[in-house]
């Protein structure tokens, strides 16, 4: 078997479905082809040029893209390349092909079976230093960050806030003093409270992987959101990852609920902490925080409630007892300076566009707008219902569809989503949506593509769902045509784009705020990560 001729990449795209090939060339150049040719392109001119343009050693190094391959290939073509990356026994193919590792040697035998050329890597002399790679490592200012969280955790008020910039890694950098907890620990809970299905899911998701890393022995992770079930039986050793919305209809429905939790917890994480005082979230925290042991982690960018009201951050800081770890990092003034020149960060572009809408604000909306914890409804409606608005919030991500492949807009309602994502499917941008109205399975989908390897340019927009706990690397440019006097809100949208290249993102990115002049609003969020500094400074 392993003489046998393999199968050229030019032999598996003339097997493959014409969908499948105009997908590795891209819509852009099948429109190209058309235009040169005058009109539809044939398939074999398509799967021609498809073998020259497409990389081959491309599509095997993408886990998804390979797994397509994989499955184009004729069964006997698998069992023949199986057996040159070394299949013995009675292990079915696929089951073998599916447990790869795909190292680098893999990949190039697969290389050598589609007939391209392989470039063997010279031997490695023998040394006795070896690297090893953590594979639920922190970056040095993240360990920093987490040596003094845990220092505080576990002394005195036994309480305090991790406050590291949007990007900066806080999921990742809690979930290590998460799995450090339960290790020290045995048995006991962990709760981890958030609010928002795709911040609850994260979580869920980068626990695993954490205690997969760094755990010790077996322990549970139950999700209990939505229409899960909040029976405690099994809740003896592990994390809770408890919905707050959930917490509070399940304490509702039995009383005893939190109190029973409570015995078992001896950490509660709240993320995005800045909600923290609502009434109603605030006893869904003193309740799980009543023993003496108990320890309490807040996450946030932005550690204030508001930007307007001290008070409210007042309380914030009083019921952290004022006890904050803020990235810091040697020489810079502000760390976001430093993740930004160092890679962590994408350097962001901050820019305005000012449409007027033709809105004019008499006394009477002044009054109400400076009384308004954000911009009221009333006005949002009337800035939506504006052609100029519209005109403008379109041309600006026509604009950016000629640089990014990945672009967010974060519209003013659901309406205004809508009404935006059929204007630019008209036009023939590939656009879809998601909001609180969207179903789950509509919701899953559409995120799945936009976070897909296509190399076509897509808009996704949304109202209130992709502020916290959505992850896309690959969006490199965000629209806010949300105006907010929120800092916090405007610190969460842009927070989407700014992943950079050592955090698996983008090196730049590009987020251009659509605001009218009569409206209050923010263009650039560099001073929200100092805003709150004296709020929380020790009494």
């Amino acid at each position: 078997m392993i003489d046998s001729p393999g199968m050229p990449f030019r032999a598996i795209l003339d097997l493959a479905p014409i969908d499948y090939v105009r997908h590795l060339v891209g819509e852009h150049v099948c429109e190209l082809l058309e235009l040169l040719e005058g009109g539809k392109v044939d398939d074999d001119t398509l799967r021609a040029v498809a073998a020259s343009a497409v990389s081959a050693k491309r599509l095997v190094a993408d886990p998804v893209e390979r797994a397509h391959l994989l499955r184009l290939l004729p069964p006997e073509k698998r069992e023949e390349l199986a057996g040159r990356l070394g299949r013995a026994g009675s292990t079915p193919t696929a089951a073998f092909l599916a447990r790869l590792s795909w190292s680098s040697e893999q990949r190039r035998v697969f290389h050598g079976f589609l007939g391209l050329v392989v470039d063997r890597a010279p031997e490695a002399p023998v040394s006795s230093l070896r690297r090893v790679e953590s594979a639920y490592g922190l970056f040095p200012h993240q360990r920093t960050a987490a040596s003094k969280a845990r220092r505080l955790l576990y002394s005195g008020e036994r309480r305090t806030v991790l406050h590291l910039p949007t990007g900066g890694g806080k999921t990742r950098t809690a979930m290590n003093l998460v799995c450090d907890h339960l290790r020290h620990s045995e048995p006991t809970v962990v709760v981890w409270l958030a609010r928002g299905r795709e911040l609850l899911e994260q979580a869920a998701l980068e626990f695993e992987r954490a205690w997969a890393a760094l755990g010790n022995r077996e322990v549970v992770a139950i999700r209990m959101w939505g229409d899960a079930p909040t029976s405690l039986d099994d809740v003896i050793d592990g994390v809770v990852i408890l919905g707050l919305d959930k917490a509070g209809a399940a304490a509702k429905a039995d009383h005893t609920f939190l109190d029973r939790l409570a015995l078992r917890t001896t950490l509660t994480v709240f993320d995005e902490t800045h909600q923290a005082i609502a009434p109603t979230y605030r006893r869904v925290l003193d309740a799980l925080t009543l023993r003496s042991d108990s320890s309490l982690l807040g996450l946030t960018a932005t550690p204030g409630r508001t930007w307007t009201d001290i008070a409210e951050d007042e309380r914030l800081a009083d019921l952290f007892a004022h006890q904050k770890v803020m990235l810091e990092i040697g020489g810079y003034d502000n760390p976001v300076t430093a993740l930004i020149e160092q890679g962590y960060l994408a350097r962001p572009t901050f820019r305005t566009v000012a449409a007027e809408s033709g809105m004019k604000l008499n006394a009477q909306d002044r009054r109400h707008l400076a009384a308004s914890f954000d911009i009221p409804d009333m006005f949002i409606d009337r800035l939506t219902e504006s052609v100029q608005w519209n005109l403008q919030v379109v041309r600006t991500i026509l604009d950016l569809a000629a640089q990014h492949r990945r672009i967010l807009l974060f519209a003013a309602s659901v309406e205004h989503s809508r009404l935006i994502t059929a204007i630019l499917s008209m036009l023939g941008v590939d656009a879809d949506q998601v909001t609180a109205e969207s179903s789950t399975r509509h919701r899953d989908r559409v995120i799945s593509r936009f976070k897909g390897p296509g190399t076509r340019p897509m808009v996704l927009s949304n109202f209130g769902v992709l502020t916290t706990g959505f992850d896309a690397p690959a969006a490199s440019a965000a629209v806010i045509a949300r105006p907010t006097r929120s800092l916090v809100l405007y610190s969460q949208m842009v927070g989407r784009v700014i992943r950079g290249p050592k955090a698996g993102g983008t090196p730049t990115c590009e987020i251009v705020t659509v605001v009218d002049p009569e409206l209050p609003g923010f263009g650039d969020v560099a001073e929200a990560f100092t805003n709150w500094e004296d709020v929380w400074k020790a009494r």
